[in-house]
């Protein structure tokens, strides 16, 4: 559990960065006039799970550096692959040229689909992806006469990103409400979040819901309607709110039936967070296990095993096909500088070489069960919080609203500071999701500390 020394330490203290990252740098998802409150870590190193601060206090990477990290920190066969690919083509412009890792990685991952995504674009982050699949949706239906297809749906407390486009399919407000006069207008539906159960109610009997609730929309505007556009099993920005497969498969007969796209952002479930590869992996009906898959898939984060900005669009043939024509302005231009980056790329390569040669996600449901279980022996009977549930590589609770107090989030955050672990909370909900690579010490840590951690965030009074 050591770190190793930094090879070029630097004589500025924790306190001189911080205060310089406060002057110079605009942090994101921040509101900056809390900054003297809540001073940004000073990170000098990481390894494996680990973060290492200039003042020497370590901190487990409990979110994955925002969902990002897979394998930990200065992964060994992920840095020799980049070391390799920085020797041999740093970047090429992907318009006019190729490169192998890009069309190795469009291959690979159109493989993991049965070839049901058949072609791959690229970007650099999640939103990018989000705008590139609205646009592709858009456009596919324009090239075909159907231009009156311009609206999109989302689920009530979705979140796909913050630039213009992906804010008009996010409904969480305090992302978009500051800009919702710039924003095209969308549908909003009912989320399938299990916690809305009534009594008596399953998580598939709100599944099933939600469905009906999409299929009376689809019912009266089908016809104007582009996609809509979910996050498969996890709604993250909205609490870790978790929803039952079934969901999925009545989406895809909904939208095969009324002729909608399905997008599925997988931005941050994907790359085996919910407990396969892709997370709609599990849509397929148990009983015959048909798989099933979306229109267009967006993946980004994890991909590059949280090395480098990575993002990507799988889409059917029917909708790249719907672009060919000698006419230019019938295809996609979309574009960005550092589309298809090689060392991006060979990155996510490494990440697949990983999931293809060793078992990774039967590995992550044995120490993933380590954790559960040290949080469920810690958890138990705990009369401040509720709705504790877990999907996969994510773990989650919600602290009840009466002894939550002001800021919570914040306060929670700091104390788990002085824990050694890096924990944001979203609203009152705490979660967890760390890197693949847990085992007994860490489950262990990671319970014992979340779990005094809040004892000490509701101790201290609101």
């Amino acid at each position: 559990m050591s770190i190793p020394a930094d090879p070029s330490p630097s004589s500025s203290t924790a306190a001189d960065w911080q205060r310089r990252s406060v002057a110079s740098v605009w942090h994101p998802c921040t509101q900056m006039q809390r900054m003297a409150d809540v001073p940004p870590i000073a990170i000098a190193r990481a390894h494996g799970p680990w973060l290492e601060a200039y003042d020497g206090a370590r901190y487990f990477d409990a979110t994955s550096s925002w969902w990002v990290n897979l394998f930990g920190h200065a992964d060994a066969r992920i840095n020799a692959a980049l070391k390799q690919q920085l020797d041999t083509l740093e970047h090429v412009m992907l318009a006019g040229c190729t490169h192998a890792p890009a069309v190795e990685l469009a291959e690979r991952l159109s493989a993991r689909t049965g070839h049901a995504l058949g072609h791959t674009f690229f970007a650099s982050d999640g939103a990018s992806a989000v705008e590139i699949a609205l646009k592709m949706s858009f456009h596919s239906w324009k090239n075909r006469g159907q231009g009156d297809k311009r609206e999109f749906v989302c689920l009530r407390h979705g979140y796909h990103g913050e630039t213009i486009g992906a804010l008009a399919v996010t409904d969480v407000a305090v992302f978009r409400d500051a800009y919702d006069p710039l924003l095209m207008r969308s549908h909003v539906v009912m989320a399938p979040d299990a916690r809305q159960a009534e009594p008596g109610e399953s998580a598939p009997d709100v599944a099933r819901r939600a469905a009906a609730e999409l299929a009376a929309l689809f019912e009266s505007r089908a016809g104007h309607i582009a996609a809509v556009i979910l996050e498969p099993l996890v709604q993250c920005a909205a609490g870790m709110a978790m929803h039952d497969p079934v969901y999925l498969r009545e989406v895809r007969a909904l939208c095969d039936r009324y002729g909608v796209h399905l997008i599925a952002d997988e931005i941050a479930v994907g790359c085996g967070r919910t407990g396969t590869f892709f997370a709609f992996e599990q849509a397929a009906d148990p009983t015959d296990a048909k798989p099933i898959w979306p229109d267009l898939l967006c993946l980004s984060k994890g991909i590059s095993g949280g090395y480098l900005p990575l993002s990507l669009v799988l889409s059917t043939d029917a909708i790249y096909n719907a672009f060919l024509d000698d006419d230019t302005a019938r295809g996609f231009l979309h574009s960005h500088s550092y589309t298809g980056n090689p060392l991006a790329c060979r990155a996510a390569l490494a990440v697949l070489d990983r999931f293809d040669e060793e078992p990774v996600l039967q590995r992550n449901r044995e120490t993933g069960a380590l954790l559960t279980a040290a949080l469920a022996e810690r958890l138990a009977g705990d009369a401040r919080i509720e709705q504790v549930r877990q999907r996969g590589m994510i773990w989650a609770f919600d602290v009840r609203e009466s002894v939550a107090g002001v800021r919570f989030a914040e306060r929670f955050h700091m104390a788990a500071r002085l824990q050694g672990l890096l924990i944001r909370p979203i609203g009152r909900t705490v979660y967890l999701m760390p890197p693949y690579l847990l085992n007994e010490e860490h489950a262990a840590y990671l319970a014992e500390r979340t779990v005094a951690t809040l004892n000490a965030t509701l101790n201290s009074g609101h």
